[in-house]
């Protein structure tokens, strides 16, 4: 089945740029393209794209200022795609907003992945509670219901609105100062290893083996993802 979509790319590397667009349209989606930042924040105000691919690395406008701009008011998922792997550059492009980050060079598998992703994502914060299945695991929100193999799990308070956290943000890296600001407050978000305590009490509920988690899952010095729904 084909996919539906509009897309703008925003590199200045005309190579990456015919990449893809080559793979994107053969998927179904629509292509804007933009190589320059001013190029790319006049087209995601007029070309209504579904989604943004933006370089960080942009000759005009630093790509941390596009996505800032991009997002102020807006909803649209961005995918940072840039060369830069420092992980400094991670966390504040996703505390700016940005849905994910993948590193060039990539594999076009794994970028559709997280296209998809980030486009269920974001149609889920518009409607209801999200319901989230992977595997054996069961999330209902609405039902404030957590259930592995058929059998109800019970958390306690702090582990349930983390588990909640994750599930809204499925398939999404969330930072540990956006984890640490949004469930323990703003005097925390230094606090990392607090955080790391109720993730291994999480992983212990919900993993078949902890050790080697295939729900929640480590985003090294950066933050959690939990695993994409199915």
């Amino acid at each position: 089945m084909k996919a539906s979509g509009r897309i703008l790319i925003v590199d200045d590397e005309a190579a990456i740029r015919r990449l893809l667009r080559t793979g994107l349209s053969a998927q179904g989606y629509s292509v804007m393209e933009a190589e320059t930042g001013e190029a790319a924040i006049d087209l995601a105000q007029r070309g209504a794209p579904d989604l943004v691919i933006l370089d960080l690395g942009l000759p005009d406008v630093d790509g941390a200022e596009v996505l800032r701009r991009i997002r102020y008011g807006s909803l649209i998922p961005v995918i940072i795609l840039s060369v830069r792997d420092d992980e400094k550059g991670k966390v504040a492009a996703l505390d700016l907003g940005a849905d994910d980050y993948v590193t060039k060079p990539f594999g076009m598998d794994e970028l559709l992945a997280r296209i998809r992703t980030a486009l269920r994502h974001r149609l889920q914060q518009k409607g209801e509670l999200p319901r989230y299945r992977s595997g054996d695991l069961v999330v209902d929100l609405d039902r404030r219901r957590i259930d592995l193999k058929g059998r109800s799990i019970v958390l306690s308070v702090k582990e349930y609105e983390l588990l909640a956290l994750l599930v809204r943000h499925a398939g999404k890296v969330v930072t540990h100062q956006h984890l640490l600001r949004e469930i323990w407050g703003p005097a925390n978000v230094e606090d990392v290893q607090y955080l790391r305590v109720y993730v291994r009490s999480l992983r212990q509920k919900l993993e078949e083996d902890p050790a080697r988690p295939r729900y929640l899952l480590t985003e090294t010095a950066i933050g959690y993802r939990l695993q994409a729904p199915d």
